[in-house]
């Protein structure tokens, strides 16, 4: 008894020390997710664009005799130069155009021009719109006045998210940079996170889930936010070639709803309507614009399907539905995480319905050759009876 006894106290002593260990490791995980929580989403972005753009880095390395930090550095500094530079000259016409309506306003020198009686044909809001346009070109000073709550909340809407693109293009352009120092370090981190993966999936699962997750995320990165800045680019530069104001809000505007998968039309077809309107083009250039605003805001239904979930072992609405979810409940970060684990959970769906199939298929094959068995003694059995 005393034996069993001594063997109880020390399996309950290891129990209370297993707890304790757990706990340790627990409060550990926290700290240390508490520490890291402020930069989750720049590294986040950085380990998406280091994805992304890890094949074109591998390319350029092979040419500068396998320098992996000297080809990191030239991508990241063309991608500030072509990222930044459009989305700076954007961002100064939008300045611009705010500095100017204001000084103008100021000095009493703001004036609108009276709405074509074309604008009552508008759908739905065309007799609202014309009344409003038409007390603002009549006596623009009142109509400020009598509506100087709603301005003052729409210049406050205005400023936020003007501060809001700035911060997120800084971020961007540091998350670009971040990723330029993970791909320079590519091998061994691609290295480590199969390792990783293997000892919680198993060597071919881990493989798998490995492989699968990169494929996704350079295809959301490419299909979603690749085809989103596409069209941002081609809008924002008509815009601002074709004299409309605000071209670079309205860009940052186009990209926004590319990335929440809203069709750019939205935009680029009222900038038409205004075009022709009120701007004072010449009708050769209002055609030449109208021509081209259309082509780019419906760019993206010839370059989605093109590009989202090319190469990935899930079909295309898996991936597009689990970037969306992920992006409603997760916001950008989720944009990413949701498409992934939508893909995964889809490939493991499908192995479970595989192997039941297998399953299924290998018993009916078993019976088959049980038959078949069966028939050759029946066979066998008649053979002999009428050799007797």
């Amino acid at each position: 008894m005393s034996d069993n006894s001594e063997q109880n106290l020390l399996s309950a002593e290891e129990f209370v020390d297993g707890i304790i260990r757990l706990a340790l490791v627990g409060l550990l995980l926290l700290m240390c997710f508490r520490i890291f929580s402020p930069f989750v989403g720049l590294m986040t972005w950085a380990m998406v664009l280091a994805v992304t753009l890890y094949p074109l880095h591998q390319s350029l390395a092979s040419r500068l005799n396998q320098r992996q930090g000297r080809a990191a550095t030239v991508i990241v500094l063309i991608g500030i130069l072509v990222i930044g530079g459009p989305i700076i000259v954007l961002a100064e016409s939008f300045i611009t155009f705010v500095f100017d309506v204001r000084n103008a306003y100021q000095a009493g020198t703001l004036s609108l021009p009276e709405p074509q009686d074309s604008v009552l044909g508008w759908p739905v809001v065309g007799e609202k719109v014309h009344a409003a346009w038409l007390s603002a070109s009549t006596d623009l000073e009142n109509f400020v006045e009598a509506n100087r709550e709603r301005f003052e909340g729409l210049a406050g809407q205005v400023v936020t998210a003007a501060g809001s693109t700035v911060t997120g293009v800084l971020g961007f352009l540091g998350s670009l940079i971040v990723a330029g120092i993970m791909m320079a370090y590519g091998r061994s981190g691609s290295a480590a996170m199969h390792r990783i993966l293997v000892r919680v999936a198993g060597p071919v699962g881990g493989t798998e889930v490995h492989t699968l997750a990169t494929r996704t995320t350079r295809s959301i990165a490419v299909g979603v936010l690749g085809v989103a800045l596409i069209q941002a680019l081609l809008l924002g530069g008509g815009f601002l070639f074709a004299g409309i104001p605000a071209a670079g809000l309205l860009a940052a505007i186009v990209m926004f709803i590319g990335i929440i998968q809203l069709p750019a039309l939205i935009i680029s077809l009222p900038v038409i309507a205004y075009m022709w309107t009120v701007g004072d083009g010449s009708t050769v250039h209002n055609v030449v614009w109208t021509v081209y605003l259309i082509i780019a805001g419906a760019a993206d239904g010839v370059l989605k399907p093109m590009l989202l979930g090319r190469g990935v072992d899930a079909p295309m609405p898996v991936i597009l539905l689990g970037a969306l979810g992920g992006m409603a409940t997760g916001g950008l970060v989720g944009l990413f995480l949701g498409g992934v684990l939508l893909a995964v959970g889809y490939q493991i769906f499908m192995k479970w319905v595989e192997s039941g199939q297998n399953v299924i298929d290998f018993r009916a094959m078993q019976q088959d050759n049980s038959a078949q068995g069966d028939a050759s003694n029946i066979e066998a059995t008649h053979a002999g009876t009428k050799t007797q």
